[in-house]
């Protein structure tokens, strides 16, 4: 272990000092002959010694790498630190480690996949082939690096591995999303090393992959709302939002569509992409990071304006760098046999399709990282005491997730946050300043005092579609571009 020692200005005139270190560890544990690898960390302590065992804050992803907030000078980038500083005032020492092959003081292991072709609708099963040259590429590309060694289990071993480093007989976890996925490991596998946990945007060991009509729930939540919302009411067909989604269903079923949009370049040429089923079923769950975003989109293409999608698609078609990190991880958690099935089958495939898992299950052979196993994916029962904080509109980790797994925790509390997103924990609680108090007490001293089990955030507005809203009695679609 390395480390070095610097300050930040978060406010004016205020600077907190940071510890930023380097833990070297084996790249892969089960191999005596392991080369050692870097991976970074930051450690805030506390303005005063309090008795509470350290926050482990552990990044999402995979990929996140988080470093930046205390090192570059941007202050845009500051959120997390604030964060972190808040909870080294309010409840312990705060240490955050970064991912083994995503650290900025590591290695960064990325590949590069090849563009998609724009004149034929997305294809599952092309998608599903592109994981697995990328798959074969990353290792080629990688020749004296172990990559079987990038899987939770060795992210749950570097984590006790810094605990130790540091000194520390036990640790709290606070993690959103992948980042509670990689707490839960730790629980699993570590279990005598945690206090406690608070974990928000719940995805559970065996729910690397999400069930698609807990995923659709989300939506007909956002759409419940929006449906009662005055400002889109001259868009939205009679039936609301989910009508919405079911015409735009019929309609590509029917035939893809082609969209001509001006690239925006120097040129000002124009591409054309074509647009079919598969491409819809994936982006029905864009533009929900933020859930008010999402009925004007979906308004949108369902009065046949898709050049805003056309772009997207445009990109996203594109060749560019993969985070190797991910798939290397989910290829290992990967589900249950039980758990495949019911993914495989789930009603809601029928409109959001099996972008979600097709190409990993597909690819699994192909990477490196070994399988899990049932024994440790499936849940079991856990003392450790746990808040999780969740929100309804979350789709990206469903809701359904942290209801789920709470009865594996008799020292569990939910708070289940009505029209959260997928959000950290803090943010979900941003109208509850008493709520957020009760959960930095929780790390404090364990006690639950205080935790609401439900908290609803303000109706948000919604956008309205970038157009005027169509003339009573006009046809949906009809500035469809058929191929």
């Amino acid at each position: 272990m390395v480390i070095e020692r610097g300050s930040v200005e978060l406010e004016p005139g205020t600077r907190v000092a940071y510890e930023l270190g380097s833990l070297y560890v084996p790249e892969n544990r089960q191999r005596p002959d392991s080369r050692l690898i870097e991976v970074g960390f930051a450690r805030i302590k506390a303005a005063r010694p309090t008795g509470a065992p350290p926050v482990f804050w552990l990044p999402g992803g995979p990929g996140l790498s988080v470093l930046g907030s205390l090192t570059d000078n941007d202050p845009a980038t500051r959120g997390k630190a604030r964060l972190w500083a808040t909870l080294s005032q309010r409840s312990a020492d705060v240490v955050v480690l970064e991912q083994r092959g995503y650290t900025r003081r590591g290695e960064m292991l990325e590949s590069t996949s090849d563009a998609m072709p724009l004149e034929q609708p997305g294809s599952i099963h092309a998608e599903a082939q592109a994981m697995r040259a990328l798959a074969k590429r990353a290792v080629a590309e990688h020749t004296g690096k172990d990559l079987s060694g990038y899987n939770v289990a060795e992210l749950a071993a570097d984590v006790d591995a810094l605990r130790r480093a540091l000194g520390y007989k036990k640790i709290s976890l606070f993690g959103g999303s992948f980042g509670s996925q990689w707490s839960l490991a730790v629980m699993r596998l570590y279990p005598d090393i945690v206090a406690r946990a608070v974990l928000s945007s719940v995805e559970p060991l065996n729910n690397a992959f999400d069930m698609p009509s807990h995923a659709f729930a989300a939506l007909q939540r956002i759409a419940y709302d929006a449906d009662q919302d005055a400002g889109l009411a001259p868009y939205r067909p009679a039936g609301g939002l989910m009508a919405a989604v079911r015409t735009l269903r019929r309609r590509f079923a029917l035939e893809p569509v082609r969209v001509q949009v001006q690239v925006r370049d120097e040129a000002g040429k124009s591409q054309t992409v074509v647009l079919g089923l598969e491409d819809l079923q994936l982006a029905l769950l864009s533009h929900t990071t933020e859930g008010e975003q999402w009925p004007a989109f979906i308004l949108s293409l369902y009065h046949g304006h898709y050049e805003a999608w056309a772009r997207e698609v445009i990109e996203q078609r594109a060749a560019g760098k993969n985070k190797l990190i991910g798939p290397l991880i989910d290829s290992s958690l990967s589900t249950t046999a039980e758990r495949e099935h019911q993914l495989r089958t789930d009603p809601a495939v029928e409109f959001l399709g099996t972008w979600n898992f097709e190409a990993n299950f597909a690819s699994a052979a192909d990477w490196p990282t070994q399988d899990i196993g049932d024994e440790v994916r499936k849940p079991i029962a856990s003392p450790v005491p746990i808040v999780f904080v969740h929100g309804d509109w979350d789709t990206s980790t469903p809701v359904e997730n942290t209801l789920g797994l709470l009865p594996y925790f008799p020292n569990g509390h939910a708070i289940i946050t009505h029209r959260g997103g997928h959000d950290g924990t803090f943010y979900l609680l941003r109208s509850e300043e008493a709520a957020s108090k009760a959960v930095y007490e929780f790390l404090k001293t364990g006690k639950m005092t205080g935790l609401p089990h439900h908290v609803t955030l303000p109706l948000p507005r919604f956008p309205l579609p970038a157009f005027p809203p169509p003339a009573a009695g006009a046809n949906a679609g009809t500035a469809t571009q058929r191929p």
